[in-house]
């Protein structure tokens, strides 16, 4: 796919320590892209760097093959993490403001602002100061701000920070939108199971670093070892006794084996079934927050 958004080996130090190292990543055109990560791994630091709020030490960031500058920053919609409404201001005047900064004259900016209200429920709020809403309500206006110029590439930090589980619906529906429009969408979470409804493609940082990347099934084909979900009163160094069975490994109340490289899942349950006393047993498809885990648990042991 062609690349919308690049950050080619960028890396941000404040005084000894990194934020981001050597940091490379490739948002495809049109996708919806999650930046995941723990809370301090370098997203948001990423994403700053991204919209020239804070100027890498090294590397590149691209936009459509060119540059980020200030002109073509203007393409793109930002919704920071901390979210910076003007609390005094009347919501509908609030869009009408942050249109006419995108470049949209007055009248169209009012226009554009009172759909989107009326599009996240709060068509009736207009005429209210922000300091009135709720943080939920807030934020809708923030997104409705974000999206008001129609960029073509909307990036989203923590977006559903706050949001009630409506919300939460709705603004996931409106990204699904964007989607199917052909726009392009990162967004930055540590909630998992959101960027494994939501993405299809993803980058997985720790302490600033990349170490893992792709589309979603390939994340799911490198990263995810094939397992089998066994219900069993035999204990775990029974099951890993089994040939093809390369580890037992315990996940919420799950037991898994783990199944060597090139084992035949069909064929180790034969053997298995034959061997020890089976409650239950089917495959196992590893979860995006396993993935994540897991590789975080990695990155760190490979340090240490």
């Amino acid at each position: 796919m062609e690349p919308h958004l690049e950050l080619r080996d960028v890396s941000k130090s404040y005084g000894r320590v990194f934020a981001v190292r050597e940091l490379s990543l490739t948002v495809p055109r049109g996708s919806v892209f999650g930046l995941l990560g723990p809370n301090g791994a370098g997203k948001t630091t990423s994403i700053r760097m991204t919209m020239r709020i804070t100027m890498p030490d090294t590397g590149e960031i691209l936009l459509g093959g060119v540059p980020i500058d200030d002109r073509l920053r203007e393409r793109i919609g930002y919704l920071p993490e901390e979210r910076g409404l003007y609390r005094k201001m009347k919501v509908l005047e609030q869009l009408e403001f942050l249109g006419e900064l995108r470049g949209l004259d007055r009248k169209e900016a009012r226009k554009r602002g009172g759909a989107w209200l009326e599009r996240l429920g709060l068509a009736d709020v207009g005429a209210r100061k922000v300091e009135e809403l709720s943080k939920g309500m807030q934020q809708k206006v923030q997104f409705a701000g974000t999206v008001i110029h129609d960029p073509e590439i909307v990036i989203l930090d923590e977006p559903f920070t706050g949001l009630d589980p409506i919300a939460t619906r709705l603004l996931k529906d409106l990204i699904d939108e964007m989607r199917q429009r052909g726009s392009t969408v990162l967004f930055s979470t540590h909630v998992l199971p959101q960027a494994e409804e939501l993405c299809d493609h993803l980058c997985l940082i720790n302490r600033g670093r990349t170490i893992l990347q792709g589309s979603l099934a390939e994340v799911r084909a490198r990263f995810a070892k094939p397992a089998l979900r066994v219900s069993s009163p035999a204990s775990d160094a029974e099951l890993a006794a089994i040939p093809g069975i390369a580890a037992v490994r315990h996940h919420n109340d799950d037991r898994l084996a783990e199944l060597a490289a090139g084992a035949v899942p069909a064929e180790v349950i034969r053997v298995l079934v034959g061997r020890l006393p089976v409650e239950g047993i089917e495959p196992y498809q590893a979860s995006l927050e396993d993935i994540f885990l897991r590789a975080v648990e990695d990155d760190h042991v490979a340090v240490v």
